[in-house]
């Protein structure tokens, strides 16, 4: 990767799309692209309509392309859900170079020879994420390109999903007029992004908490070992407002943003709003007292049952507490609500970049910076000079998807 590369991730949320571009600047990623639009043919995280879901993510990409002045093509897509599943597996190769040094080639043959599993004609491989190298039996290595050895093997994590689901999400991104470069699990570029290398050790608890849907993800011996979906999120909130107040869900989702208080003991009685009722012409006044009544106790239940899941997953005790993002986290009042129900050291993640320093931009910029993180000692990168953003085309292939192919390997 050299300075002025361009990275470009695209997560499409239930309440929001969001494209986030990423350029290299002097060995950092600089966020210099953001594009978010209104979410439309998402539900719970899953796709319902196909030309909503494109119509949501062509505004997107014109916000962001509006921003930085360019042409975007390639795109890094998030992908998420109940359908992800991981599977432990093993790769051995013999390495190929006479002086016995351990290149690139040899860590693309074993990363392929990890692929090779058994899988059900429903699912489909995402991507491979290796846990740790080992040449000839010496064992705990990260990275062994230039070390000397006769055999080379990985234990690596693959990361599997429903290939309904993976062909839906790659279909509407096409339609919307972009290419797929690569999935990538968002949960894993998160965990990266906001987890120290400390915490991914000892064994912390990621909880992303969406519009639709939680993601909890299990970090431990320095890798993502455990992930599940749980159906609910700040949706939630937004329907018990609907009916609390007796007003339509985009008035509630209005006044959630702009007074929503999730603990009562930190709302205000002096702020006071009006909101017009269903079947009535008139607007009657609450406060912010009254919101966090009807908020407090749902998002106690979001933090029970995110904690139940995770005991489900058999980590009672995360010696590195919780770490939690997303969008729903954003809202005032909310930590200590989560303290109380989680009963252990929790903490809110962001991303620390201008522009995106708000929890719902973590699965964006997490995409970017894991992908960087990963790719740094590599040159056939996907990334585009800024001055050059144009669709690939369509009758040359060839380097292409072989640099397709070794990314759905590395990650």
């Amino acid at each position: 990767m050299s300075s002025g590369d361009v990275i470009v991730s695209l997560d499409i949320g239930t309440s929001k799309v969001r494209v986030i571009i990423g350029e290299l600047s002097n060995g950092a990623i600089n966020i210099i692209g953001v594009g978010s639009a209104e979410s439309e043919g998402i539900r719970k995280g899953a796709i319902v309509d196909i030309d909503q879901t494109v119509q949501s993510i062509r505004n997107a990409v014109d916000h962001a392309e509006r921003m930085v002045g360019i042409q975007i093509s390639d795109v890094y897509v998030g992908i998420s859900g109940n359908h992800i599943g991981l599977q432990t597996s093993h790769g051995v190769v013999a390495v190929s170079n006479e002086d016995r040094e351990i290149g690139e080639e040899d860590i693309e043959r074993v990363l392929q020879a990890a692929r090779v599993i058994a899988l059900p004609p429903e699912r489909e491989i995402i991507g491979v994420v290796p846990k740790q190298y080992l040449v000839d039996g010496l064992e705990g290595i990260q990275d062994p390109r230039g070390m000397i050895g006769v055999r080379l093997e990985v234990e690596a994590t693959i990361i599997t999903g429903s290939k309904t689901a993976i062909h839906n999400l790659r279909r509407v991104v096409e339609k919307a007029g972009l290419h797929v470069a690569d999935l990538v699990l968002m949960s894993l570029g998160s965990g990266y992004l906001t987890l120290s290398k400390d915490e991914r050790t000892i064994g912390t608890v990621f909880a992303d908490i969406g519009a639709g849907a939680t993601t909890i993800s299990i970090f431990e011996n320095g890798t993502l070992e455990a992930t599940s979906t749980l159906p609910i999120g700040g949706e939630f909130v937004t329907n018990d407002i609907s009916i609390g107040l007796h007003t339509q869900l985009e008035n509630a989702e209005k006044v959630k943003l702009k007074f929503g208080c999730a603990s009562l003991a930190d709302s205000a009685d002096d702020q006071v709003f009006k909101v017009p009722r269903i079947g009535s012409n008139t607007e009657k006044e609450f406060s912010q007292v009254d919101l966090a009544s009807i908020i407090e106790p749902r998002v106690r239940e979001i933090f029970q049952l995110i904690r139940t899941e995770v005991y489900r997953m058999g980590y009672e005790e995360p010696v590195g507490g919780y770490v939690l993002t997303g969008g729903t986290m954003s809202m005032p009042g909310i930590l200590p609500i989560a303290q109380s129900e989680l009963a252990t050291s929790v903490r809110i993640a962001a991303p620390d970049f201008i522009g995106v320093r708000d929890p719902a931009f973590t699965s964006g910029v997490g995409i970017i910076m894991f992908l960087t993180r990963s790719l740094r000692n590599r040159s056939n990168v996907a990334t585009v000079k800024k001055q050059a953003v144009k669709k690939a085309p369509t009758d040359e292939p060839g380097w292409f998807e072989k640099f397709k192919n070794w990314l759905s390997e590395l990650i």
